[in-house]
């Protein structure tokens, strides 16, 4: 039920982000989701694409430095609270969230999408399905 997750840790020099989307465009990958946070020097990009591996692959060969890693996707219903529930299960079983982002295009109405990342991903994707939360597979993640 987990979901992998490109990071790639880009300089903060003009037109980088440019030249990542374009790498992959020509490789026919398709961003499902990004991330972006920058400071001064560097910014730390996070994607969700279709083929994960075969991308990080092309972009280490490209000189770019990135990381694979395992995240929780869910899909909840797009309305006032939907995310706080989802927060409070977690918090109310003691697991820290390292950082979430959220994304279109889920192809359920009237819901939303969202990444999660904590320490036990497994032990979160136990409770989430326990609480009746849809957790995304990888194949749901592709079909959107």
């Amino acid at each position: 039920m987990l979901i992998q997750q490109l990071t790639i840790f880009l300089e903060n020099q003009f037109g980088r982000l440019a030249e990542v989307t374009r790498v992959l465009a020509n490789a026919g990958i398709n961003i499902r989701a990004l991330s972006i946070a920058d400071t001064s020097e560097y910014g730390i990009l996070r994607l969700i694409v279709n083929d994960p591996i075969n991308a990080a692959g092309i972009l280490k060969k490209e000189g770019f430095s990135v990381g694979v890693a395992d995240v929780i996707g869910i899909t909840i219903s797009d309305t006032p609270g939907s995310l706080a529930r989802v927060l409070a299960i977690l918090e109310e079983n003691n697991i820290s969230i390292e950082y979430m982002y959220a994304f279109t295009g889920s192809s359920k109405v009237g819901m939303a999408n969202v990444v999660i990342k904590v320490e036990d991903l497994n032990k979160a994707v136990d409770i989430l399905k326990g609480a009746g939360v849809s957790v995304m597979t990888p194949d749901e993640v592709n079909k959107l």
